[in-house]
């Protein structure tokens, strides 16, 4: 189900309200917490990158609940939605945390996806980076069906609307056969991110059911709920997880006016994936 930052937060499977389609990471600071780095200003390659969030004393904050396994989401893309990265960094007992990324130059937003222990619901900070040398802005990816990494291919049906939930499907299959294996990762199938493009608009969805519930197959199929805030474009990232790697597609979709359940065909997808072994680095 859809996880809204700053509203109630649906479990896995359950169908009830979605709460409101309003995106997060809009803003360094909310609900009298903050993000802050302890530099904004980075080199470009691999790096440790550190930070905290302080709470409405002032402090940074030690305590918080685990959401989808972890206590904090870090998301980082560049500002022409290139190079997204979603790792999960490590914290010392003062509340500092850092994570390594990989850094080209440009301006990028990174994302903190966070439940407080005295916070009531989820929060998504975001706050700008800049990354010095020279900038070489890529075009927004072209809308497709199919995105690709290495011997995956992933299928994207569905509509996504504005101000309406819906459902989107992603297939998965290597080498031309459905993959009916998926390993969970953070506690789901699939880990899906929504950026609305122009802002950067947070969006945090979850997929319908849970490994181990009885009822949710390992694939080929992860489902979705999802919810535009707005009508636009928007970008999606897919972390999914096969033979022990988390692998990445990404896709773009614009928000259709279909009805439900008309045949509209799927509005999605550039055909860009990696894959990486540094999500486990940090469990």
């Amino acid at each position: 189900m859809t996880n809204h930052p700053g509203h109630e937060r649906t479990d896995h499977g359950a169908h009830g309200a979605h709460g409101g389609a309003r995106p997060g990471g809009l803003s360094v600071s909310e609900s009298g917490y903050t993000l802050e780095l302890d530099s904004t200003i980075l080199t470009a390659g691999a790096q440790p990158v550190t930070f905290r969030v302080t709470g409405p004393d002032g402090r940074a904050v030690t305590e918080f609940r685990p959401e989808h396994e972890k206590e904090l989401h870090f998301i980082a893309v560049r500002r022409d939605t290139s190079g997204f990265q979603h790792v999960h960094p490590v914290r010392d007992e003062k509340g500092t945390w850092s994570v390594e990324l990989d850094l080209e130059p440009g301006d990028w937003r990174f994302f903190a996806d966070i439940h407080p222990a005295a916070h009531d619901g989820t929060l998504t900070l975001g706050i700008d980076a800049a990354v010095a040398g020279v900038y070489d802005p890529r075009p927004l990816p072209e809308v497709a069906g199919i995105a690709q990494v290495g011997a995956y291919t992933v299928a994207l049906d569905g509509e996504l609307l504005p101000g309406e939930a819906s459902e989107l499907t992603l297939t998965v299959s290597r080498d031309g056969r459905p993959v009916t294996d998926l390993q969970p990762y953070l506690a789901a199938y699939g880990h899906l991110v929504a950026l609305r493009v122009g802002d950067l608009g947070y969006l945090h969805v979850h997929p319908e059911g849970a490994p181990g519930d009885g009822a949710t197959a390992p694939g080929p199929e992860i489902a979705f709920m999802a919810v535009a805030p707005t009508a636009g474009t928007y970008r999606l990232y897919l972390d999914f997880q096969h033979d022990g790697v988390v692998r990445t597609v990404e896709f773009t979709v614009r928000t259709s006016t279909a009805a439900p359940g008309s045949d509209g065909g799927p509005h999605a997808a550039s055909g860009h994936g990696s894959h990486h072994h540094g999500h486990h680095a940090h469990h």
